[in-house]
């Protein structure tokens, strides 16, 4: 594999902020390329981009103009953004390019995997940033990691000229042992959490253990554990409680971005959480009616905008 030299990053909210700073300030302007179409590059060449407060100096390029594949593509868009985005950058997909996704849930990789082939894609979780974007400002703290990986009996070769590159500039990853049981711990937490903040119109507090929506958010996540153990992924109650206790740390006023799309009358990425999981329960023949519940009640939500 050749080294990574150029990088190519679709999608600008927050995390799509967050990656084209970091990439850019390890790299340098000229070959970290922030992607758009022609009306959104002339958007923000004309607003700007701001994280925590500080005018970001992106290299705003226009897709359709680049002619040249990039050497690392990174999709930082909504779920429903996705099929949109793949078209928009198939030109730039070459033999040696790296794709990846930080998007949220455990489809995106396979949907990468199908548009430009499995061998480009390397399987990655966003986790431990705390985000929230308003317009044109992000405010991030912290910038949390990358948890990157491939799955068993894959060939190593592209994960390891990216983690040399990712190196050379202190970019914040991880490695997990197994990336797709990582990925599918990542999938409970966000089923229960995000759906259950959103529907109960609540932050990180009225999650906590004895609050209303809690056991609603536990509910979500024990049928997450079920279909994960029918697709072979062996999660169990310890990582419930695990994360659990993880929320229970988090400050009351903090939100997850379910419902931050929520209170801004967005689209939620429910098709990532309980959408997958009811999917996958039909097909495995299990129940999931608090995913079922939630997803109905998203759906009526999102339907009043």
């Amino acid at each position: 594999m050749k080294e990574i030299k150029t990088v190519g990053i679709i999608g600008l909210g927050a995390l799509g902020v967050l990656y084209s700073h970091l990439f850019t300030q390890g790299l340098g302007k000229d070959r970290v390329l922030v992607l758009a179409d022609r009306a959104r590059v002339e958007r923000y060449r004309r607003d700007g981009v701001y994280l925590n407060g500080q005018l970001c100096a992106f290299n705003y390029t226009d897709a359709a103009e680049v002619t040249e594949p990039v050497d690392l593509l990174l999709f930082a868009v909504k779920f429903g953004g996705l099929e949109s985005a793949i078209q928009t950058c198939r030109h730039l997909v070459g033999p040696d390019t790296t794709v990846i996704s930080v998007l949220n849930g455990i489809t995106s990789e396979e949907i990468l995997a199908q548009a430009y082939g499995r061998e480009k894609v390397i399987w990655c979780v966003a986790q431990k940033m705390s985000a929230v974007k308003e317009g044109n400002h992000a405010t991030i703290s912290p910038f949390g990691e990358l948890a990157l990986g491939v799955p068993a009996g894959m060939d190593q070769g592209r994960l390891e000229t990216l983690l040399r590159l990712l190196d050379s500039i202190h970019f914040p990853y991880t490695l997990p042992e197994d990336i797709l049981r990582h990925m599918w711990s990542k999938l409970l937490v966000n089923t229960g959490c995000n759906q259950a903040a959103m529907v109960f119109q609540c932050g990180y507090g009225g999650l906590k253990t004895g609050q209303p929506a809690h056991d609603t958010m536990v509910g979500a996540m024990k049928e997450v554990m079920a279909v994960a153990n029918a697709q072979g992924i062996p999660l169990t109650e310890a990582d419930i409680q695990g994360w659990v206790d993880v929320i229970d740390g988090f400050p009351n006023d903090g939100e997850p971005s379910m419902r931050q799309d929520g209170t801004a009358h967005r689209k939620s990425e429910v098709e990532l959480f309980s959408g997958t999981i009811r999917r996958l329960g039909v097909q495995h023949g299990i129940p999931t009616p608090v995913n079922d519940w939630l997803y109905g009640k998203v759906q009526e939500m999102e339907s009043q905008y």
